[in-house]
């Protein structure tokens, strides 16, 4: 995952200080939800966004006037539609924006989160804000590992508090939770879906591009060197080379990996599915023809390499009926059903 964090912590390489936007409340319809997240440095957008047109470019100004007197500031901005429909984004609800302009002071809080959620381990970042005049804040951050993440339900803060900070991590939404004097702002981080690519061939490395894109955390294997390499796959979290089955074999068992198969030949499809057909695992698709999937299906059911019940799980032909044609249009079929598994599957734990 591209976590906006981590591009606020490469912000701070580059820069030494930078304005973090963050959007913690919405009413009505509003570009964003809150979590989304932008960077600003005094050269204007680095990264993410709050919605864009002139909703961001005011929270521009807010970000240069906070990065030069170091004072943190919450916005409340009306999306009045008559406004903004020039900018073609007619809205008619109100946004709630932090702007933090002491992200280089904060940064350990933020070097904490990421080092977590590269260890594919859980938490939440907590932002407690103070109200002090006009629109400035007093801001507190904090990171609570997952194992910790009770330690909120404090005494005196009330059941309905305890309840909406459960709610936020079951939901894994980012949740404002008023207090007594202030407010305290959760946003859980929780690992990437790991996406696992067999085969780094046009299909595989297409849908390795769309898969960052969409905050999978990507991992490509091939058997050849000259396709698996990072120039080649740019857009790849990790890079395999390596016998195909076996490294599909290697892969840690978590219940939300998404395995595609589009390797080079029937014999390797076969041995990339015969490593992940029996594992807990949020999605397998592999691709082919249905006269291919007709033939793979009788031989692992003669077999006994995998029951009805399994290969009734795999996704064969891959991707959503489009009628695509060209690598672009099946890459694009595939990571369209990517994220419809994995919509539905964070539908199921909401409360």
């Amino acid at each position: 995952m591209k976590h906006i964090y981590r591009r606020l912590l490469e912000i701070l390489d580059r820069r030494g200080r930078a304005a973090l936007a963050l959007v913690i409340d919405t009413e009505g319809s509003a570009p964003q939800v809150p979590g989304s997240a932008a960077v600003f440095s005094a050269a204007g957008l680095e990264a993410g966004t709050v919605g864009g047109g002139i909703l961001e470019a005011t929270v521009q100004g807010v970000a240069r006037r906070a990065l030069d007197d170091r004072l943190c500031r919450l916005v409340r901005i009306a999306l009045d539609a008559g406004e903004v429909e020039a900018d073609g984004a007619v809205c008619g609800g109100s946004i709630s924006i932090l702007v933090d302009p002491l992200a280089d002071e904060e940064r350990p809080v933020f070097e904490r989160a990421m080092a977590a959620h590269g260890a594919r381990k859980a938490g939440a970042l907590l932002t407690t804000l103070q109200p002090l005049q006009a629109d400035l804040v007093s801001v507190a951050k904090d990171w609570l590992p997952r194992e910790r993440f009770r330690e909120l339900a404090l005494p005196g803060r009330g059941d309905a508090v305890r309840r909406e900070i459960e709610q936020a991590w079951t939901s894994a939404e980012p949740r404002l939770v008023p207090l007594k004097d202030d407010r305290l702002f959760i946003e859980p981080v929780v690992p990437s879906p790991r996406l696992i690519i067999a085969g780094a061939g046009h299909v595989g490395k297409a849908v390795a591009h769309l898969g960052s894109l969409l905050d999978f955390e990507v991992t490509v294997i091939d058997d050849r060197a000259e396709f698996a390499n990072k120039d080649n796959l740019p857009d790849a979290d990790v890079v395999t080379v390596r016998d195909i089955a076996a490294a599909v074999a290697s892969v840690p068992d978590e219940p939300d990996n998404y395995f595609v198969i589009v390797t080079r030949g029937h014999r390797h499809d076969a041995d990339a599915l015969r490593a992940c057909i029996k594992r807990r695992t949020a999605y397998i698709g592999m691709i082919g023809s249905r006269h291919k999937v007709g033939l793979l299906e009788r031989e692992f059911l003669e077999k006994g390499w995998a029951t009805a019940e399994e290969w009734g799980r795999v996704h064969t032909p891959i991707g959503l009926p489009i009628r695509s044609r060209t690598v672009a249009e099946i890459a694009v079929s595939i990571a369209a059903e990517l994220v419809k598994v994995r919509a539905e599957r964070q539908a199921e734990v909401k409360p």
